[in-house]
Protein backbone atom coordinates (compact mmCIF):
# COMPACT_ATOMS: atom_id res chain seq x y z
CA UNK A 1 0.00 0.00 0.00
CA UNK A 2 1.44 3.37 -1.07
CA UNK A 3 2.01 6.25 1.32
CA UNK A 4 -0.63 8.38 -0.45
CA UNK A 5 -3.27 5.68 0.03
CA UNK A 6 -2.46 5.46 3.74
CA UNK A 7 -2.93 9.20 4.13
CA UNK A 8 -6.43 9.24 2.64
CA UNK A 9 -8.32 8.44 5.89
CA UNK A 10 -6.74 11.42 7.70
CA UNK A 11 -7.10 14.02 4.96
CA UNK A 12 -10.72 14.90 5.79
CA UNK A 13 -10.11 15.14 9.57
CA UNK A 14 -7.13 17.44 8.93
CA UNK A 15 -9.22 19.65 6.66
CA UNK A 16 -11.96 19.84 9.30
CA UNK A 17 -9.38 20.77 11.95
CA UNK A 18 -8.02 23.51 9.68
CA UNK A 19 -11.52 24.91 9.08
CA UNK A 20 -12.20 24.73 12.81
CA UNK A 21 -9.00 26.63 13.58
CA UNK A 22 -9.79 29.35 11.03
CA UNK A 23 -13.39 29.67 12.21
CA UNK A 24 -12.35 29.84 15.87
CA UNK A 25 -9.77 32.53 15.19
CA UNK A 26 -12.39 34.69 13.47
CA UNK A 27 -15.25 33.99 15.87
CA UNK A 28 -16.55 36.72 18.15
CA UNK A 29 -16.44 36.59 21.07
CA UNK A 30 -13.34 34.37 21.16
CA UNK A 31 -14.20 32.67 24.47
CA UNK A 32 -17.28 31.08 22.88
CA UNK A 33 -15.24 29.09 20.35
CA UNK A 34 -12.20 27.14 21.66
CA UNK A 35 -9.41 26.53 19.18
CA UNK A 36 -8.00 23.05 18.45
CA UNK A 37 -4.70 23.88 20.18
CA UNK A 38 -6.53 24.62 23.45
CA UNK A 39 -8.60 21.45 23.13
CA UNK A 40 -5.48 19.34 22.56
CA UNK A 41 -3.73 20.91 25.56
CA UNK A 42 -6.77 20.38 27.79
CA UNK A 43 -7.16 16.81 26.56
CA UNK A 44 -3.52 16.06 27.32
CA UNK A 45 -3.89 17.43 30.84
CA UNK A 46 -7.04 15.39 31.50
CA UNK A 47 -5.41 12.22 30.17
CA UNK A 48 -2.15 12.66 32.09
CA UNK A 49 -3.99 13.42 35.33
CA UNK A 50 -6.15 10.32 34.80
CA UNK A 51 -9.43 12.25 35.15
CA UNK A 52 -10.73 11.56 31.66
CA UNK A 53 -9.81 7.83 31.51
CA UNK A 54 -11.33 7.31 34.97
CA UNK A 55 -14.55 9.11 34.03
CA UNK A 56 -14.86 7.17 30.76
CA UNK A 57 -14.19 3.90 32.56
CA UNK A 58 -16.84 4.62 35.17
CA UNK A 59 -19.40 5.45 32.50
CA UNK A 60 -18.41 2.34 30.54
CA UNK A 61 -18.88 0.14 33.61
CA UNK A 62 -22.39 1.53 34.09
CA UNK A 63 -23.19 0.92 30.43
CA UNK A 64 -21.96 -2.68 30.58
CA UNK A 65 -23.90 -3.33 33.78
CA UNK A 66 -27.17 -1.95 32.41
CA UNK A 67 -26.68 -3.50 28.98
CA UNK A 68 -25.87 -6.98 30.31
CA UNK A 69 -28.92 -7.00 32.56
CA UNK A 70 -31.31 -5.81 29.86
CA UNK A 71 -29.77 -8.09 27.20
CA UNK A 72 -30.43 -11.21 29.28
CA UNK A 73 -34.01 -10.13 29.99
CA UNK A 74 -34.64 -9.13 26.36
CA UNK A 75 -33.21 -12.41 25.06
CA UNK A 76 -35.39 -14.56 27.33
CA UNK A 77 -38.59 -12.55 26.79
CA UNK A 78 -37.97 -12.08 23.08
CA UNK A 79 -37.50 -15.79 22.44
CA UNK A 80 -40.55 -16.61 24.54
CA UNK A 81 -42.67 -14.05 22.68
CA UNK A 82 -41.48 -15.28 19.29
CA UNK A 83 -41.95 -18.96 20.16
CA UNK A 84 -45.23 -18.95 22.09
CA UNK A 85 -48.04 -16.97 20.50
CA UNK A 86 -50.05 -16.38 23.74
CA UNK A 87 -47.01 -14.82 25.44
CA UNK A 88 -46.38 -12.62 22.41
CA UNK A 89 -49.99 -11.45 22.21
CA UNK A 90 -50.06 -10.49 25.90
CA UNK A 91 -46.66 -8.83 26.21
CA UNK A 92 -46.48 -7.05 22.85
CA UNK A 93 -48.97 -4.25 23.75
CA UNK A 94 -47.12 -3.57 27.00
CA UNK A 95 -43.72 -3.39 25.34
CA UNK A 96 -44.97 -1.24 22.48
CA UNK A 97 -46.59 1.14 24.98
CA UNK A 98 -43.34 1.68 26.89
CA UNK A 99 -40.99 1.70 23.88
CA UNK A 100 -41.74 5.30 22.74
CA UNK A 101 -41.00 6.71 26.22
CA UNK A 102 -37.56 8.34 26.23
CA UNK A 103 -35.16 6.85 28.80
CA UNK A 104 -34.33 10.27 30.22
CA UNK A 105 -38.03 10.71 31.10
CA UNK A 106 -37.58 8.01 33.75
CA UNK A 107 -34.68 9.82 35.39
CA UNK A 108 -36.76 11.38 38.22
CA UNK A 109 -38.06 7.93 39.13
CA UNK A 110 -34.57 6.44 38.90
CA UNK A 111 -33.15 9.09 41.25
CA UNK A 112 -36.08 8.64 43.64
CA UNK A 113 -35.68 4.86 43.71
CA UNK A 114 -31.89 4.44 43.48
CA UNK A 115 -30.33 7.78 44.43
CA UNK A 116 -27.73 9.62 42.36
CA UNK A 117 -25.12 6.88 41.97
CA UNK A 118 -24.46 3.92 39.69
CA UNK A 119 -27.79 2.06 40.17
CA UNK A 120 -29.82 4.99 38.80
CA UNK A 121 -27.56 5.37 35.76
CA UNK A 122 -27.53 1.61 35.13
CA UNK A 123 -31.33 1.56 35.33
CA UNK A 124 -31.60 4.25 32.64
CA UNK A 125 -29.09 2.40 30.46
CA UNK A 126 -30.89 -0.91 30.89
CA UNK A 127 -34.22 0.64 29.96
CA UNK A 128 -32.73 2.24 26.85
CA UNK A 129 -30.96 -0.94 25.71
CA UNK A 130 -33.88 -3.27 26.35
CA UNK A 131 -36.12 -2.33 23.44
CA UNK A 132 -33.66 -2.60 20.50
CA UNK A 133 -32.59 -5.99 21.87
CA UNK A 134 -36.05 -7.47 22.33
CA UNK A 135 -37.39 -6.21 18.99
CA UNK A 136 -34.45 -7.72 17.08
CA UNK A 137 -34.63 -10.94 19.12
CA UNK A 138 -38.29 -11.41 18.21
CA UNK A 139 -37.64 -10.65 14.55
CA UNK A 140 -34.58 -12.91 14.46
CA UNK A 141 -36.40 -15.91 15.93
CA UNK A 142 -39.47 -15.45 13.73
CA UNK A 143 -37.34 -15.13 10.58
CA UNK A 144 -35.92 -18.66 10.98
CA UNK A 145 -37.12 -21.10 8.34
CA UNK A 146 -39.84 -23.23 10.02
CA UNK A 147 -38.72 -26.16 7.88
CA UNK A 148 -35.46 -26.37 9.82
CA UNK A 149 -37.33 -26.70 13.10
CA UNK A 150 -39.73 -29.30 11.67
CA UNK A 151 -36.81 -31.29 10.30
CA UNK A 152 -35.12 -31.29 13.70
CA UNK A 153 -38.32 -32.46 15.39
CA UNK A 154 -38.71 -35.21 12.80
CA UNK A 155 -35.27 -36.48 13.76
CA UNK A 156 -36.33 -36.62 17.39
CA UNK A 157 -34.31 -33.63 18.59
CA UNK A 158 -35.47 -32.20 21.90
CA UNK A 159 -36.82 -28.69 22.39
CA UNK A 160 -33.76 -27.39 24.27
CA UNK A 161 -31.40 -28.86 21.66
CA UNK A 162 -33.41 -27.21 18.88
CA UNK A 163 -33.17 -23.94 20.75
CA UNK A 164 -29.39 -24.27 21.11
CA UNK A 165 -28.51 -25.66 17.68
CA UNK A 166 -31.17 -24.18 15.38
CA UNK A 167 -32.91 -21.16 16.87
CA UNK A 168 -29.94 -19.35 18.45
CA UNK A 169 -27.57 -19.71 15.46
CA UNK A 170 -30.35 -18.66 13.08
CA UNK A 171 -31.20 -15.59 15.15
CA UNK A 172 -27.58 -14.54 15.82
CA UNK A 173 -27.33 -12.00 12.94
CA UNK A 174 -30.36 -10.12 14.25
CA UNK A 175 -29.15 -10.43 17.82
CA UNK A 176 -25.91 -8.69 16.88
CA UNK A 177 -27.84 -5.95 15.08
CA UNK A 178 -29.89 -5.45 18.21
CA UNK A 179 -26.76 -5.49 20.34
CA UNK A 180 -25.07 -2.80 18.27
CA UNK A 181 -28.17 -0.61 18.36
CA UNK A 182 -28.66 -1.21 22.08
CA UNK A 183 -25.06 -0.35 22.96
CA UNK A 184 -25.26 2.85 20.92
CA UNK A 185 -28.47 3.91 22.63
CA UNK A 186 -27.08 2.88 26.02
CA UNK A 187 -23.92 4.94 25.58
CA UNK A 188 -25.98 7.96 24.56
CA UNK A 189 -28.31 7.49 27.52
CA UNK A 190 -25.53 7.23 30.10
CA UNK A 191 -24.19 10.65 29.07
CA UNK A 192 -27.63 12.25 29.36
CA UNK A 193 -28.29 10.50 32.66
CA UNK A 194 -24.96 11.55 34.17
CA UNK A 195 -25.47 15.11 33.01
CA UNK A 196 -28.85 15.25 34.72
CA UNK A 197 -27.64 13.38 37.81
CA UNK A 198 -24.71 15.79 38.04
CA UNK A 199 -27.14 18.69 38.15
CA UNK A 200 -29.27 16.94 40.77
CA UNK A 201 -26.24 16.04 42.89
CA UNK A 202 -24.75 19.52 42.69
CA UNK A 203 -21.73 18.38 40.72
CA UNK A 204 -20.50 15.77 43.16
CA UNK A 205 -20.81 12.13 43.95
CA UNK A 206 -21.88 10.23 40.85
CA UNK A 207 -18.85 10.63 38.58
CA UNK A 208 -18.69 9.59 34.96
CA UNK A 209 -17.92 11.54 31.82
CA UNK A 210 -21.42 13.02 31.70
CA UNK A 211 -21.01 14.63 35.10
CA UNK A 212 -17.52 15.80 34.12
CA UNK A 213 -19.13 17.66 31.22
CA UNK A 214 -21.67 19.18 33.61
CA UNK A 215 -18.90 20.37 35.95
CA UNK A 216 -17.01 21.95 33.04
CA UNK A 217 -20.19 23.76 31.97
CA UNK A 218 -21.67 24.82 35.32
CA UNK A 219 -18.61 25.56 37.44
CA UNK A 220 -15.68 26.51 35.23
CA UNK A 221 -17.29 27.24 31.82
CA UNK A 222 -14.45 25.25 30.23
CA UNK A 223 -15.58 24.71 26.65
CA UNK A 224 -12.33 22.98 25.74
CA UNK A 225 -12.95 20.43 28.48
CA UNK A 226 -16.48 19.81 27.21
CA UNK A 227 -15.21 19.20 23.69
CA UNK A 228 -12.51 16.84 25.00
CA UNK A 229 -15.23 14.85 26.77
CA UNK A 230 -17.29 14.77 23.57
CA UNK A 231 -14.30 13.46 21.61
CA UNK A 232 -13.68 10.82 24.28
CA UNK A 233 -17.31 9.73 24.13
CA UNK A 234 -17.15 9.42 20.35
CA UNK A 235 -13.91 7.40 20.41
CA UNK A 236 -15.22 5.00 23.05
CA UNK A 237 -18.42 4.51 21.02
CA UNK A 238 -16.30 3.76 17.94
CA UNK A 239 -14.22 1.20 19.84
CA UNK A 240 -17.36 -0.49 21.21
CA UNK A 241 -18.92 -0.74 17.75
CA UNK A 242 -15.74 -2.12 16.19
CA UNK A 243 -15.48 -4.65 19.00
CA UNK A 244 -19.03 -5.87 18.43
CA UNK A 245 -18.37 -6.12 14.69
CA UNK A 246 -15.22 -8.16 15.30
CA UNK A 247 -17.13 -10.49 17.63
CA UNK A 248 -19.87 -10.86 15.04
CA UNK A 249 -17.28 -11.64 12.34
CA UNK A 250 -15.83 -14.36 14.56
CA UNK A 251 -19.08 -15.93 15.76
CA UNK A 252 -20.98 -15.81 12.45
CA UNK A 253 -18.46 -16.90 9.79
CA UNK A 254 -21.25 -17.70 7.31
CA UNK A 255 -22.02 -13.98 6.99
CA UNK A 256 -18.58 -13.11 5.64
Amino acid sequence: MSFAVRLRPIILPLLLLALWQIGAMRAAPADRMPVPAEVIATGWQLIVSGELPLALLQSLQRVMLGFASSAVLALVLGMAMATYAPIGRNLDPIIESFRPIAPIALLPLAILWFGTGTPAAAFIVGYAAFFPMIVNTIYGVRSIDPGLIRAARTLGVGRLTILRTVVLPGALPNLFVGGRLALGVAWTSIIAAELAVGAKAGGGGSGGVGQMMFVFYAYSVDLSGIIVCMIGVGLVALVIDRGVRALEHWMIPWKR
